[in-house]
């Protein structure tokens, strides 16, 4: 069961059959927070109010199903590409909602949303993992950590496979914290790729509460750098000892 106060926002699990929970005209820190902290994330639709969901079946990134392609590996073995946390949130959302992407028109991330999280980023919730070559940032991954939980949200390349790479890294960091799974929301092909599936959503609520009870901590805050395959040296150690 989840503890946490609930002062905006019904209970998600009685959500509409669309996963919608609840409608609002603005956004706040404490809107955003209450509503991670519960499962629930917005999702903004041109000419509608603030839309939030959470939805059945909900997307999850299970790190024990955590698949990487033996090409991808011997890739990462070698990968000299740098890793930093946070130094640069802005760019990285910005280019989440802006960088093409093939089949794909438009964002959902809006310009009023992207402030807000610019807003959350700044207060401690939302985070960046950059890809960078040399001082360009090639790709990078953004979400949200709150009460012990973390949710994916978007990520982004300019050069394949980094948004790959910062997924991959992101995980790795998740795990040494302690989390065992991410929150993904929905399932997309490339994340499919690596191991994401969807669960029903009293299951993803058992998950939730288990998360927040356990208090994990995301320690890797400061702006810090190593190369992925430094990173990803220690991650193989660690798991051929275990």
């Amino acid at each position: 069961m989840i503890h946490q106060p609930r002062r905006f926002f019904p209970n998600p699990q009685l959500a509409l059959s669309d996963g919608l929970v609840a409608m609002s005209d603005e956004l706040s820190i404490e809107l955003l927070k209450e509503s991670y902290s519960w499962g629930i994330f917005p999702w903004p639709h041109e000419d509608s109010p603030i839309l939030w969901f959470s939805p059945d079946p909900r997307g999850i990134l299970d790190f024990s199903e955590f698949h990487l392609s033996k090409s991808f590996k011997k890739f990462l073995r070698t990968c000299e590409w740098e890793v930093r946390w946070n130094t640069q949130f802005d760019q990285v959302i910005e280019n989440c909602a802006f960088t093409q992407r093939k089949g794909e028109t438009g964002t959902w991330i809006t310009e009023h949303l992207m402030n807000y999280y610019k807003k959350f980023h700044r207060a401690g919730f939302a985070h960046s993992l950059e890809i960078w070559e040399q001082d360009k940032l090639i790709g990078g991954i953004y979400g949200v950590f709150v009460e012990g939980s973390f949710s994916g949200e978007s990520m982004f390349f300019h050069k394949s496979p980094a948004s790959k790479v910062a997924l991959t890294v992101l995980v790795i960091e998740l795990e040494k914290i302690g989390l065992k799974w991410m929150d993904i929301q929905m399932v997309t092909p490339n994340l499919k790729a690596f191991g994401g599936r969807y669960i029903k959503r009293e299951m993803y609520y058992k998950r939730l509460a288990q998360a927040q009870a356990q208090k994990n901590l995301l320690k890797p805050l400061s702006p810090r750098s190593a190369s992925v395959s430094r990173i990803v040296a220690a991650w193989t150690r660690n798991n051929v000892q275990k």
